[in-house]
């Protein structure tokens, strides 16, 4: 039985059997640094209850586990905290039956279905940075479901009409001249993407010069040849003008293939994609029910309304009077749909920045008035920004820090630090641009992953990938380093289970231990940061451990076979880690 268990089940005997309190929630936590011990029972809330000398129950309570649990070493009391220190027998035992163990930490395989949004992109320009944090985030969550047992699909919502696409499509029918990404041989997003920022650059020309003929600011943003030209463009779309559809069609494909290089640069990947121009439609069905069932109103000018004044939040457009769809509607049908679409859906989970916190609350509510069970199981992901040191970024000015661009800067920019090393230059092993790769996207991914989601971020690229600090390729090089260490060793010799473990060496395999509770903590909170700043401190340990003792060469066959299946564990989880975090790892550094 897991340890924590163990002692659980104890307490909980204890305090029933003496005091006759029934309680199967004991709290137990990791013994803080500066106290003697490996867990704690918190005492306080049966202090309260039982009329009992404070010291004299704790030291009842601590003879109890110790006779009892012949796992419990000792103990020490700390005002309402009883510190349980666990023997070394324990541990020993326990590195050795995991040692081979790969599904070590992974839950149990269900049935339950959960379905993963993430990335939901427009077609008029290329990902950028905060596209990254998105996807990465997405993925973790979607590795991190499979570890626990669930069944994951992955799916988009990409934005591929209205009338910031028409704005692209203007601008290259009318400047492009007949040039296509193949012609000029530049990535199909960021071709588009470019006409999207021309558009914008032209509509701001000709607005400053009604403006200077006089006429008012809003007016003129609407009455630029450009911007009519989009809105008749956007007109020509909704009426399925063939010429139009034809450019919409030929244009979206160009960004498709761009999307697709930058996800397999990534490293991420799609079990479905949903289309807006396919699913925008959608909830007019259930407006109608809605309408029908009372939850959903009319007002005169035909328009669909719900109030959610009770609800604390307020009144809801849902369709306009014209009867055009608004995006409130649109997520109302594709959400069903996608429940349709899938079996035994336990959960969604919507990967959305955190600006978008109040469309999901009004979704998931609207939803639950229009009866659909399944709306109780619906999350929002939400997310903080991402910057960068240089500040914020805009889209239609083209300041967006462009996705593939920061990546094989970083990725130019890991080979020049390296290559500048002594060690490097007297190094036989030289790196080749795959490795260089994984080094500048581990760093990407981990020192995105590691920040809480809803935290913003300034990524600072050239800190992403100090070797010292809590960095994807410290951890990397760590892991690199014990693969080195394990290659040199043709068996590990079992261990022996009566083995005094000196300090370091329990240390580490107490982060093991906690290994199952930490991937059950990063799906219950939805945040792969648990896991990244697991995987530090695992590092951290380690690295104590190597620094202190020596491994292959130990001072007796005892102890450098624990160390070795420490090691060998521990390559395992950091394996396990990065693969929860979308990782991958290098072979040399």
């Amino acid at each position: 039985m897991e340890i924590k268990s163990e002692i659980s089940n104890l307490a909980s005997n204890f305090l029933n059997k003496n005091f006759s309190i029934k309680t199967d929630n004991i709290e137990i936590q990791k013994t803080k640094k500066d106290f003697v011990g490996d867990i704690t029972i918190v005492l306080f809330p049966y202090l309260k209850i039982i009329d009992q000398d404070k010291s004299d129950f704790g030291e009842e309570f601590g003879e109890y586990i110790k006779k009892k649990s012949s796992n419990v070493h000792d103990y020490n009391l700390a005002g309402g905290f009883l510190n349980l220190t666990i023997s070394d027998n324990y541990y020993t035992n326990f590195i050795k039956s995991i040692d081979n163990n790969l599904n070590f930490g992974k839950g149990e395989p269900s049935n339950e279905t959960y379905i993963v949004e993430f990335s939901s992109p427009n077609t008029n320009k290329p990902l950028h940075l905060g596209h990254i944090r998105n996807n990465l985030l997405g993925y973790s969550i979607s590795k991190i479901l499979e570890a626990n047992g669930k069944k994951v699909q992955k799916v988009q919502i990409i934005n591929d009409r209205g009338i910031h696409i028409c704005k692209s499509m203007v601008a290259w029918r009318q400047y492009a001249n007949g040039s296509t990404p193949q012609s000029l041989n530049v990535k199909g997003d960021k071709f588009v993407g470019d006409y999207y920022i021309m558009f914008d650059k032209i509509q701001k020309e000709q607005m400053n010069k009604l403006i200077e003929s006089g006429m008012d600011k809003n007016l003129a943003s609407d009455s630029t040849d450009i911007m009519k030209s989009a809105k008749e463009e956007l007109t020509k779309w909704e009426n399925n003008d063939i010429e139009t559809r034809k450019t919409w069609k030929m244009m979206n494909e160009w960004v498709y293939d761009g999307f697709e290089k930058t996800y397999s640069l990534l490293g991420v990947s799609f079990d479905k994609n949903y289309y807006e121009s396919d699913t925008y439609l959608l909830g007019k069905d259930i407006m109608l029910e809605g309408l029908k069932n009372n939850v959903l109103y009319k007002r005169d000018d035909s328009s669909v309304w719900i109030n959610l004044d009770s609800d604390g939040l307020d009144e809801k457009l849902l369709q306009r009077s014209d009867g055009t769809s608004v995006y409130m509607t649109q997520d109302l049908g594709t959400a069903v749909q996608r429940i349709s679409d899938h079996s035994n859906v336990k959960g969604m989970i919507y990967t959305v920045g955190n600006e978008q916190d109040y469309h999901f609350k009004v979704l998931f509510k609207i939803l639950k008035k229009l009866g659909y069970d399944w709306a109780n199981n619906l999350y929002h992901l939400s997310y903080g920004m991402v910057d960068l040191p240089s500040g914020k970024m805009k889209s239609r000015e083209g300041t967006v820090v462009d996705a593939d661009d920061l990546i094989y800067d970083l990725i130019d920019t890991v080979k020049e630090t390296t290559e500048s090393l002594d060690k490097y230059q007297s190094s036989n092993e030289l790196l080749d641009y795959e490795e260089y790769k994984k080094i500048a996207l581990g760093a990407l991914k981990y020192y995105i992953l590691k920040v809480d989601p809803k935290k913003n971020i300034l990524f600072n690229p050239e800190e992403s990938i100090d070797l010292t600090g809590n960095t994807g390729p410290f951890i990397q090089y760590a892991y690199v380093r014990i693969k080195s260490i394990l290659k040199k060793v043709n068996k590990v010799s079992d261990i022996n289970i009566k083995y005094n473990l000196n300090e370091k060496e329990k240390e580490v395999i107490k982060i093991i231990h906690e290994f199952p509770t930490v991937i059950k903590s990063s799906y219950k909170e939805l945040s792969p940061a648990l896991i990244a700043n697991y995987l530090y401190d695992l590092v951290k340990s380690f690295n104590s451990l190597y620094q202190n003792h020596n491994i292959l060469n130990s001072e007796s066959k005892d102890s450098t076979s624990i160390r070795l299946t420490i090691s060998s564990k521990t390559a395992d989880i950091i394996e396990s880690c990065c693969d929860l975090l979308g990782i991958e790892l290098p072979n040399k550094m």
